[in-house]
């Protein structure tokens, strides 16, 4: 069974720093696309970062490029997210997505249909 399980989320202050980690386990990821996403209160699920797995090419929003950084650990099988400057605006839960095969096109990283597993989520407050 596919896991993925969130943890790092808390409440910070404008222009502080939060790491995210995403735990992956019951299969192999070594092709697998790995991605972030959020959603805030009344607002759609959106891309935030993702990663190839192999390779390690990365991609980003542009509301979070030069101040997200996405990266994996292949001996842990997990996949971070280092979040800096961070802002309000940045306050949602966060989410960790992978697909089966990293078939996924650069184009359609952002769309979240295109990822197979989810994990439950970790709260980012950032407090003005």
């Amino acid at each position: 069974q596919v896991q993925l399980v969130e943890s790092g989320g808390g409440l910070v202050q404008a222009g502080g720093s939060l790491r995210l980690s995403c735990a992956a386990s019951g299969r192999t990821f070594k092709n697998a696309v790995m991605g972030w996403f959020r959603q805030a209160p009344g607002k759609d699920r959106e891309f935030v970062a993702a990663i190839r797995w192999s390779g390690g090419s990365t991609y980003y929003a542009d509301s979070v490029k030069g101040r997200f950084t996405i990266s994996r650990d292949n001996a842990k099988n997990t996949v971070y997210l280092q979040m800096n400057s961070l802002k309000p605006e940045d306050t949602a839960v966060y989410y960790c997505a992978a697909d089966r095969n990293g078939y996924i096109l650069e184009s359609n990283l952002k769309n979240a249909y295109e990822y197979d597993y989810w994990g439950q989520g970790t709260q980012v407050t950032v407090s003005s």
